[in-house]
């Protein structure tokens, strides 16, 4: 079955740290560009937190989660983490990850990334 298997999230303290994973099953993540996205309680849409390009695995980063977060890939395990340190309340939120197959479609035009992993609750609260 061609799918993300997410792992990780749950509840952390303000200030800790987390680690979410997209492990690809049924296809190779390859070079696709790769994007982590979140929605937060109340929220009506998604919003992209990291990505990592295509084109020699450049990485962007929301300016709301740069320097706390780290997104990385392993191409010998076909999978995707979102590092995150020095959590904040605001950081709560369902979080995805979500790809391109076709190839043709980078970060800079991530929000139509057609692939998506089951959502990962992440809980920030003391």
């Amino acid at each position: 079955q061609v799918q993300f298997v997410p792992s990780g999230g749950g509840l952390v303290q303000p200030g800790g740290s987390l680690r979410l994973s997209c492990a690809a099953s049924g296809f190779t993540l390859g070079t696709y560009a790769i994007g982590w996205f979140r929605l937060a309680p109340g929220g009506k849409k998604r919003e992209g937190v990291a990505c990592i390009s295509s084109k020699g695995g450049r990485t962007y980063y929301d300016d709301s989660v740069k320097g706390r977060f780290t997104i990385s890939r392993d191409h010998a395990k076909n999978t995707v983490y979102l590092q995150m340190n020095s959590l904040k309340i605001d950081d709560t939120a369902v979080y995805y990850c979500a790809t391109d197959r076709t190839g043709y479609i980078d970060c800079d035009e991530s929000s139509d990334f057609g692939f998506w992993g089951q959502g990962i609750q992440v809980t920030v609260s003391s």
